[in-house]
């Protein structure tokens, strides 16, 4: 059966981070935040345009799902793409790392909206590799490290690296490999990607890649609106506060650009721990233990920099409750808008259309608690 990308994205995140749990130290506090470090590794030949779109419509959701964990994990995003021409190296297997592993979302997003297709050799083995040895993981003894590889070539044409050879070679640094075939389940190439998500103790999934499953809701309007009063609340300082500020603008118009379901989604993540902004942003630095005191004018933005002290952390307080008020809203709103994809989701399931979040959801609450999580 095929599924859509956040199904497989779903499904390969929920069996490939609890699937090896022996090799994932339990923290000694349960409670304490648990580092998620996951490689997003796209196929850019000719025929992955639509998997590109799906990559952009489904980034939030995938987000939120992490955002639903308790402890709440600690989460860093890398991308990479493979099998272009244009700006691809051919001595590196035409790979490309576009982020390292990051906190910035936005930048991410970014990075997404960049990526075109073009023709070229689609080296599933290379693009393991370079995410195995070039990216910055996590050396927490408890942290989850995840990739996830999706294309349609068959995986083992790589001339210079076996696809088992890259795969151990992942698994010796305790990183899950979780492989999406974009083409049909009964196609042969489709037992190569198979097995090497059965070496990467991963999951394999097989999509139509131009198939993303959009479901609106009565609460979308309101969620981007919100998402825009949010922008207002943020404090930009620093060398990087306007370059990040704008961008943060910029993804914002990228998700209503990419389709109906991805701004409201953007929207939660947005209000959540996940979503970190403390390298512009004044509020969410102050959270992080930043001494707004101890910053110069020259940091700060115009409308602080003649300013007292009192009346900086003032202003920044008065900033912090508005978006605090905002997120809660968010928060009430997105918990709806969840309940009512569910229940479209289960109406289509009857009447023979794909429904399998539900079930998958289930799946990742119930395998995320015996790992120590819960939902």
């Amino acid at each position: 059966m095929r599924k859509h990308l956040l199904t497989a994205l779903v499904l390969a995140f929920s069996n490939a981070a609890f699937a090896d749990r022996a090799v994932i130290a339990k923290p000694s506090d349960p409670t304490a935040a648990r580092h998620v470090d996951l490689v997003i590794a796209l196929d850019t030949s000719g025929s992955m345009d639509g998997l590109i779109d799906s990559a952009r419509q489904k980034l939030w959701d995938i987000v939120n799902l992490l955002g639903h964990a308790k402890p709440m994990p600690t989460l860093r995003v890398g991308l990479i793409s493979y099998g272009g021409t244009d700006g691809y190296d051919p001595a590196r297997g035409w790979v490309r790392t576009e982020s390292d592993l990051t906190t910035d979302l936005d930048s991410i997003y970014a990075k997404l909206f960049a990526l075109h297709t073009s023709g070229g050799d689609e080296y599933v083995a290379r693009a393991v590799h370079v995410a195995s040895t070039e990216m910055s993981w996590s050396k927490e003894a408890n942290a989850l490290k995840i990739v996830f590889v999706a294309g349609n070539e068959p995986a083992t044409q790589d001339p210079r690296i076996p696809v088992t050879e890259a795969i151990s070679e992942a698994r010796n640094h305790n990183i899950f490999v979780n492989t999406i075939y974009c083409g049909s389940e009964t196609a042969e190439e489709a037992h190569g990607w198979r097995q090497a998500a059965a070496l990467g103790h991963g999951q394999y999934a097989s999509i139509d890649q131009n198939h993303v499953a959009v479901i609106s809701t009565p609460m979308d309007a309101e969620l981007g609106q919100l998402s825009q009063k949010l922008n207002q609340t943020y404090i930009a300082y620093g060398a990087l506060g306007a370059e990040k500020s704008a961008n943060q603008a910029a993804q914002d118009r990228n998700a209503i650009a990419s389709g109906p379901a991805a701004a409201p989604a953007r929207a939660e993540a947005k209000a959540s721990s996940l979503y970190r902004a403390d390298d512009w942003d004044l509020v969410d630095a102050k959270k992080s233990g930043k001494k707004i005191a101890e910053m110069t004018p020259a940091q700060l933005p115009e409308p602080m920099r003649h300013m007292k002290p009192e009346e900086r952390e003032a202003f920044v307080g008065k900033k912090a409750k508005e978006r605090e008020a905002i997120q809660k809203r968010i928060a009430e709103l997105s918990q709806k808008r969840d309940a009512f994809i569910k229940t479209e989701r289960a109406n289509k399931a009857v009447s023979g259309q794909k429904g399998l979040d539900d079930a998958l959801s289930e799946s990742i609450r119930g395998e995320a608690k015996s790992a120590g999580f819960s939902f």
